[in-house]
């Protein structure tokens, strides 16, 4: 991801825009259900040339569904990558369905692996390293992994981060021996320093695969409370419950803008950190991110219909 403040020749220039936030969001990635990207008339009206969608895979979602969002965003020109959840893929056979849907009709070639959020798998997988290791998705060109800034009590019940280090090991030495590009997709978090501090502590353990970084986009409060603490939000969330305690706020908008200006300040002044992009959960709606970051990322978030 280029530092550099180039900017698109004619682009609109948004007032105010911060370089290093412009610069920190290009490239940025967003994530969306079939539900959720029904609402919206035409994405190249929202998002930027190149932007990476990942389809969420929500048990119970019939799979032709997510398969037919992502066709419409490939036929659009946008990256698709579909979530692949261990846990809810019954058997060798579904996984190697899901796959050749996914290729067959929307050209896909990149893939979130996932344990998924069940507490029992409902079949032969239970873990994303059992997907790695599967070989099915030997001819993807990326494929990302999950990351935990703040900790994941599913994996580390009794505290701490002795399983997800252990996984994370794993995986590096799994993409030392893959012609696939990696990232780690974090759960998203609040606050800049945790999340600098865990990049910094990945870094020292040797863990090189780079860091995009979940971001929970602009929702109102109680909205955005309700998800973080669901998705088990750790430390951060005292954020949240700071802004809570003025109920004028309750029912605005909380935007990740100081947050994403902490991070971008760090990258700016940190080129070689290995956190290296901006990924979106939509929390208030796709259109409502999309616009947020039009209004804040400048040349970064010209909308492809824009795009000249």
């Amino acid at each position: 991801m280029g530092l550099l403040n180039f900017r698109k020749k004619d682009a609109p220039e948004a007032a105010g825009t911060n370089p290093e936030l412009e610069a920190f969001l290009d490239g940025y990635s967003i994530e969306v259900m079939p539900r959720t990207a029904e609402k919206v008339e035409d994405f190249t009206a929202l998002l930027p040339k190149g932007t990476r969608v990942y389809i969420a895979h929500i048990e119970g979602t019939p799979i032709e569904d997510m398969v037919r969002t992502a066709k419409r965003l490939a036929d659009d020109g946008y990256p698709v990558m579909p979530h692949f959840p261990a846990r809810i893929i019954k058997d060798e056979a579904t996984l190697k369905n899901w796959i050749a849907m996914y290729r067959g009709e929307a050209g896909v070639d990149q893939a979130l692996l996932l344990a998924g959020g069940v507490d029992q798998p409902h079949g032969d997988y239970h873990s994303s390293m059992q997907l790695l290791e599967s070989g099915a998705f030997g001819d993807f060109k990326r494929l990302h992994v999950a990351g935990h800034p703040e900790g994941n009590k599913d994996i580390d019940p009794s505290g701490g981060t002795a399983n997800v280090d252990d996984a994370l090991q794993w995986k590096q030495r799994f993409s030392e021996t893959t012609d696939a590009q990696m990232a780690l997709a974090t759960q998203f978090a609040f606050e800049a320093g945790p999340i600098i501090d865990w990049a910094e502590s990945l870094k020292e353990a040797g863990i090189t695969i780079p860091i995009h970084i979940g971001i929970a986009g602009p929702a109102k409060l109680q909205t955005m409370i309700k998800f973080a603490i669901a998705c088990g939000v750790g430390p951060s969330l005292r954020v949240l419950q700071r802004r809570a305690k003025d109920v004028t706020k309750l029912l605005l908008p909380f935007e990740p803008t100081e947050v994403l200006t902490d991070l971008a300040a760090h990258k700016a002044a940190n080129p070689d950190s290995n956190i290296e992009r901006v990924h979106f959960f939509p929390l208030g709606g796709i259109k409502t991110n999309a616009n947020w970051a039009i209004e804040h990322g400048g040349a970064s978030a010209v909308p492809l219909n824009l795009d000249t």
